[in-house]
């Protein structure tokens, strides 16, 4: 353990000795968050300025429970420090306001929405969902991309209280507790009591300030100062991989295992190390845009946890990538390559809310993708506890990836003197 530490805290001194490495690292994404800010306009408005009051238009045709239960959930007073809606009757008027820059976006929910999930007493379910339109302004994406997120989460609750609906009647008709004849009923009062209940859980409980101070909604530097952390965190792991080719390269690797030490503790040493520096990037960038920029993480244990995680994912990248390469070069390269690629599907660059959904499914194999939900959730008052989703996400890639780096580690034998 000892030797592995050593190993792990010298490639940290000589990457932070190293001025090339050290502007790529912190320099350059602290200068890009800057630029972004100041495209945005973020960079001149005031802390409070942030997401305060997203305009949005609420179209409820629907004349269920469901459909009402959205638009009270939008009108919530747990929403109503981020968002400013109105109602509106017509869909097209709606979607012509938001043409028209009065909205970042419409929700609309159409008629027949409630029976299409909660058919109402003596109604066959008609197999087919009725779904809600978030007709979106291209002008206004990260604005956009919060009601979104906030309607999923709506619709993500909803689906689960209709499935723990069928989960009780097919219990109670296996306990003998209903008659078949009875089924049907049954499932749909239980149905609309469990859609409902789930409907009408708080999916946000927004905290902006202690003691007295102005309210502070969400920042969209938040997004961005992450989101280029992030990015550049794939240059930190795969440097740490180059590093180890290097070594071997230039025979620093095989004078270092004629010592009493093994492939394995190298292999750990180098990854400890490279894991050290990215935790040290992520924290340095993102308490800096903290202190700079007034950011907010709200949880402290929540975001040294997320970075951790964070890294761990990318490190997992950065390994295979190292496993899979024959020279430094390669490393460097295709590291630079896969950090671009990553950077434009993670939503580094253009949020992901606002791509198609094959394009969303895609970015969840990088780790930027995780990272920033993790942060925007932060951001939006979340704590440890909402971060399950993410961590679990980065964790598993990790685990995934490192896996594979390792067995092709010692496919290749990379680790012999």
């Amino acid at each position: 353990m000892k030797k592995l530490i050593l190993i792990g805290l010298k490639d940290v001194k000589l990457i932070f000795r190293d001025r090339a490495a050290l502007t790529f690292m912190l320099l350059a994404p602290f200068l890009l968050t800057i630029g972004l800010g100041f495209v945005t306009g973020q960079m001149g408005r005031s802390s409070t300025g942030g997401l305060a009051a997203i305009p949005v238009l609420v179209v409820n045709q629907d004349d269920g429970q469901l459909g009402q239960a959205l638009a009270d959930l939008l009108r919530s007073e747990d929403l109503a420090g981020l968002l400013l809606p109105t109602l509106a009757a017509d869909a097209t008027g709606a979607r012509g306001q938001v043409d028209a820059d009065q909205a970042a976006a419409a929700v609309i929910v159409p008629a027949g929405f409630s029976d299409s999930i909660i058919p109402r007493s003596g109604q066959t379910p008609s197999g087919q969902a009725v779904k809600i339109e978030v007709y979106k302004n291209p002008g206004r994406p990260v604005s956009a991309g919060v009601i979104q997120a906030i309607v999923e989460g709506f619709i993500s609750r909803v689906e689960t209280g209709r499935v723990a609906g069928q989960v009780i009647v097919v219990q109670a008709l296996t306990a003998g507790l209903i008659a078949p004849d009875q089924a049907q009923d049954f499932a749909v009062a239980v149905g609309q009591r469990q859609t409902a209940a789930s409907a009408a859980e708080p999916l946000i409980r927004l905290q902006f300030s202690a003691s007295g101070e102005e309210q502070q909604p969400f920042n969209p530097m938040a997004y961005m100062a992450p989101s280029m952390a992030l990015l550049f965190l794939m240059f930190t792991v795969t440097n740490g991989g180059r590093s180890l080719l290097a070594e071997k390269a230039q025979g620093t690797l095989a004078r270092l295992l004629i010592s009493p030490t093994t492939g394995a503790q190298a292999l750990l040493g180098k990854l400890f190390g490279a894991y050290l520096t990215g935790v040290l990037q992520m924290l340095i960038l993102i308490l800096t845009g903290s202190l700079l920029f007034g950011l907010r993480w709200g949880d402290p244990l929540g975001l040294l946890v997320l970075i951790l995680a964070a890294v761990f994912g990318a490190l997992g990248w950065g390994m295979l990538i190292t496993a899979l390469a024959q020279t430094p070069g390669q490393v460097s390269a295709v590291g630079t390559a896969v950090m671009l690629t990553f950077g434009i599907l993670g939503g580094s660059f253009v949020q992901t809310n606002i791509m198609p959904s094959w394009f969303q499914w895609l970015s969840r194999v990088t780790p930027n993708a995780w990272g920033l939900d993790g942060f925007t959730i932060l951001g939006l008052g979340g704590t440890l506890a909402d971060l399950g989703r993410p961590l679990l996400g980065l964790l598993v890639m990790g685990l995934v990836l490192a896996a594979a780096a390792i067995a092709l580690f010692n496919r290749r034998s990379l680790l012999q003197a």
